[in-house]
């Protein structure tokens, strides 16, 4: 993935210009002046916002809205050219995630984009391909799941529903809605290493604190991961006192590969083997190995898909 911060200043100094009083010759050719110098910087085709808007915020909500008017779908030459098409994508991202964009202008800038490419399939291709590597990948400085979220819900509002892909961007949806924090988490079967079955619901919980892991052993930033967590003299001592319980589930099917790294794991942990149930049912988002939650004693979601050291912070370890 390409490094795509460079234009942003460039945008904010586009949103933020046109103070000069409205309609006068001095804010038409500052407008003009601008929209061409960000223009030529990022090859993207912005639109050129009305010199009667002089607020930021009314600008950038105009901006948002006609965004991708000037923009060709149609022209594959243009949308494959990453210095246009992704530079404008993260532009366009990074606007909507700043944390001042209202829901309904992020919706509706979402689906003026959608329906713009839907019936292009060239760059129907292109785009959600973008998308899921910048919103919907957790090694992406951009990953996003709530925006991801409202994208997919515009991208459905606008493809016909004899598409094709309906029931896979449908899937996508139902997978990106699960678990969130706030949310119970989803409840699983998992296997001890004699056989016996349990639940996460059952699960017992102390201190009200579950450290939820689903891992495989033979993935190798599982493997980084798992040998990170046992050298946390901190995380031993709080499960050695009772301050939390971990749960780490084994989701693939080589039921030899996990008894064979049992012996590795650490000591206080609950282990389990859930057969795969957890994949095959999509139950939660396994995108990433190894999955970190961190649940309380109802199992409700705290932190979903965690890094550990987020874990580990809000734990104060």
């Amino acid at each position: 993935m390409m490094n795509r911060y460079g234009l942003l200043i460039g945008l904010i100094l586009l949103l933020a210009s046109c103070r000069a009083k409205p309609g006068t010759a001095e804010a038409k050719e500052r407008t003009r002046t601008d929209s061409t110098v960000v223009q030529q910087q990022a090859q993207f085709p912005f639109p050129e916002i009305p010199a009667t808007l002089t607020e930021p915020e009314a600008r950038k909500a105009w901006l948002l809205i006609h965004y991708w008017e000037q923009f060709d779908f149609a022209d594959t030459t243009l949308v494959n050219n990453r210095d246009v098409t992704e530079q404008g994508f993260v532009n366009f991202i990074a606007l909507l995630a700043d944390g001042t964009t209202p829901e309904e202008l992020t919706r509706e800038s979402l689906e003026n984009w959608c329906a713009g490419f839907v019936g292009k399939e060239h760059a129907r291709q292109v785009l959600t391909q973008t998308a899921d590597s910048y919103l919907f990948n957790p090694n992406s400085p951009f990953y996003n799941e709530a925006l991801y979220g409202m994208y997919l819900e515009a991208l459905l509002s606008k493809l016909p529903q004899t598409d094709a892909m309906r029931s896979a961007y449908r899937f996508k949806l139902e997978l990106v809605r699960r678990n969130n924090v706030g949310d119970k988490a989803t409840d699983f079967v998992y296997y001890l290493s004699d056989g016996t079955r349990h639940t996460l619901a059952a699960t017992p919980v102390k201190n009200d604190r579950l450290l939820l892991m689903f891992y495989d052993p033979e993935c190798e930033s599982c493997h980084e991961v798992l040998l990170q967590m046992a050298a946390d003299t901190a995380l031993a001592e709080a499960v050695r006192a009772g301050k939390l319980s971990v749960l780490a589930v084994y989701t693939e099917g080589n039921e030899e590969a996990w008894r064979k790294a049992l012996p590795d794991m650490p000591g206080g942990w609950t282990v389990g083997n859930d057969r795969e149930a957890v994949k095959t049912g999509a139950l939660y988002d396994l995108k990433a190995m190894p999955s970190l939650y961190l649940l309380d004693g109802q199992k409700t979601v705290l932190l979903k898909d965690a890094a550990y050291e987020k874990i580990r912070a809000t734990l104060a370890l």
